[in-house]
């Protein structure tokens, strides 16, 4: 025993417990819907990617070509989504909200366009 303690004083283990004040845990329910409509958008920049290559070239390049720009599209999207609203979503992650994140990413531009149409408060 140690000096000081007596018998049935020793600490009792810790069980980690969330922090609501963890940065990341408040950001968990943004954090997925960005990562899955991320994962998400892969497959669809890949057809739109060869739907609009096919349009331009019909050739591997264009369709390529096509392909890394709507993925660098979707991932600028996605730094300005999570900037944006990443620190106010609070909702849990349900197929409604998957859906309104990947909407989102792909139409990203709109939110710059209703920005400048609101009103200041």
């Amino acid at each position: 025993m140690s000096p000081g303690r007596g018998a049935g004083m020793e600490p009792a283990a810790t069980i980690p417990t969330v922090n609501d004040n963890d940065p990341l845990w408040a950001l968990r329910h943004a954090l997925v819907g960005l990562a899955v409509s991320l994962l998400l958008s892969v497959p669809i920049a890949a057809l739109l990617g060869r739907w609009i290559g096919d349009l331009f070239g019909d050739d591997y390049g264009t369709r390529v070509a096509v392909y890394g720009a709507l993925l660098l599209y979707v991932l600028i999207g996605a730094v300005v989504l999570f900037v944006r609203v990443g620190q106010h979503e609070r909702k849990p992650l349900r197929p409604g909200r998957l859906a309104l994140w990947l909407l989102s990413l792909w139409a990203w531009p709109a939110l710059f366009a209703l920005a400048r149409r609101a009103p200041p408060s």
